[in-house]
């Protein structure tokens, strides 16, 4: 059963020596994460699963202590998906969740089983919302960490340029996670989504599928869009 979730955004931004100079413009965006995160270890979850974007179609799954780096950024940061393990795979995370382990290990997270779920972006909702109800029965007490950004269309120098549509979208997007709206998050439009290259589409439906038949309240801790993309921080509990 789903008994928490923090929902934030994964651009590798957020680890300051990816951002270098720009780091400061992140650091709300940081502390709002650090006290999403507050809210899963409040939850005293049997088993932690950190979801977020990947290439791949379909789901990949990543044991604990599952390696990540962010030496493709051009820095020297190693993270791994918790405590190591006898069984963690040689396969390397996907930049979401290496943002995921590294926010981890920032909190200093300790409080339980950890493990990733990567979702290609083409995922259909009803198959993302199949996923969450299945998350959610895999341990009496279960806590997501859900990755993903909004659209990346919010102004002309956006990794996608303008579009009129991202910030009605973002918005939606915004007060829904904020509610804890249920179904309005499984109502997403995922052609719509791709179009805005809003990478969190996915794992936000997952959450969704995740939260039916629990009574979850939301709080919305931040949202902007700094660089043209929308990140947004909000917790269910």
């Amino acid at each position: 059963m789903l008994v928490a979730a923090a929902v934030c955004p994964c651009p590798p931004l957020l680890v300051p020596e990816v951002a270098a100079g720009a780091a400061p413009e992140m650091d709300a965006a940081r502390a709002a994460c650090t006290d999403a995160l507050g809210v899963l270890a409040a939850a005293r979850p049997d088993l932690l699963v950190v979801v977020g974007p990947a290439e791949q179609s379909g789901r990949g799954s990543f044991p604990q202590g599952s390696p990540g780096s962010f030496r493709g950024f051009g820095v020297d940061v190693d993270v791994r998906l918790g405590p190591a393990t006898d069984t963690a795979a040689g396969r390397e995370l996907p930049p979401s969740l290496a943002v995921g382990a590294w926010l981890l290990e920032r909190t200093g997270w300790a409080d339980a089983p950890i493990e990733g779920l990567g979702v290609g972006e083409p995922l259909a909702p009803e198959l993302c919302i199949e996923a969450g109800r299945e998350l959610a029965a895999r341990a009496g007490r279960v806590a997501l960490l859900v990755m993903g950004d909004a659209s990346a269309c919010r102004t002309v120098k956006a990794p996608g340029y303008l579009d009129e549509r991202a910030a009605p979208f973002d918005a939606e997007v915004a007060r829904a996670l904020g509610a804890a709206d249920v179904a309005a998050v499984e109502a997403l439009d995922a052609e719509l989504a791709y179009e805005l290259k809003a990478s969190g589409r996915a794992p936000w439906q997952i959450l969704a599928g995740a939260a039916e038949d629990t009574d979850l309240s939301g709080a919305l801790l931040y949202e902007d869009a700094p660089y043209g993309v929308g990140y947004l921080v909000a917790t269910w509990s």
